[in-house]
C-alpha cells in the first residue's frame, strides 16, 4: 500500500455540485435517519478515489442494501476514519484551529451523542471561529453555512491526513 494525497479541492468541488440536490448514483437517506453522512462519505469518495470493502468495519458503497455502516452512520465514520490503517482515507481529531476546506465536522446536539455530519467548504478568517468555518450538508441542505448558525453542544473536527491505496 501506498499513501498519497487526498484531493481536498475534488471533495469540496463535489460538496458545492450536490449541496442542494441528490446525486441519483447513491440511495438517499434522508427519511431513513438522515442523508448528513450519506452526503459527506460521497464527498470523500470524490476527493479519495478509492473504498475499503472490508466487511462490517470498512467504507463502502454498492447500493442501498450493500454498504459499510461507516457509509452512512456518523459514529461508524467517525470510527473508520480514525483507526483506519487499510486502504482509503484516514483522520486525526483535531481543535477547530487546524481546521481545513475538505476536512469533517461532527456535531452532538445534545452533548453526548453525535448526529450530524457536514463538510468544511471554506474558511474565512485564519485561525477559524466557529462563524469563519463554512460547510456543506445533507438534512439540512446547505452550502457554506456557518459553524455557528448551528445549535449544538459540542463539535469534533476531523482532518483528512492522507489517502492508503494499493
Amino acid at each position: 500500500m501506498r499513501d498519497v494525497k487526498y484531493d481536498r479541492d475534488a471533495a469540496v468541488s463535489y460538496a458545492h455540485t450536490w449541496a442542494y440536490s441528490r446525486n441519483p448514483r447513491y440511495a438517499d437517506f434522508t427519511n431513513m435517519g438522515g442523508d448528513c453522512t450519506n452526503f459527506v462519505s460521497q464527498c470523500l469518495f470524490a476527493g479519495s478515489g478509492i473504498m475499503n470493502y472490508t466487511p462490517t468495519f470498512g467504507w463502502y458503497y454498492r447500493n442501498i442494501r450493500d454498504r459499510a455502516p461507516a457509509w452512512t452512520g456518523v459514529h461508524e465514520l467517525y470510527s473508520f476514519l480514525i483507526s483506519n490503517k487499510g486502504v482509503g482515507p484516514a483522520a486525526v481529531g483535531i481543535d477547530i484551529s487546524k481546521i481545513e476546506p475538505g476536512d469533517i465536522v461532527q456535531l452532538s446536539f445534545d452533548g453526548s451523542l453525535f448526529k450530524h455530519t457536514a463538510l468544511v467548504v471554506a474558511l474565512t478568517n485564519s485561525p477559524p471561529a466557529p462563524s469563519d468555518v463554512l460547510l456543506a450538508a445533507h438534512d439540512f441542505d446547505c452550502d457554506y453555512r456557518p459553524l455557528d448558525t448551528y445549535i449544538y453542544e459540542r463539535a469534533r473536527f476531523l482532518h483528512i491526513t492522507h489517502v492508503r491505496k494499493w
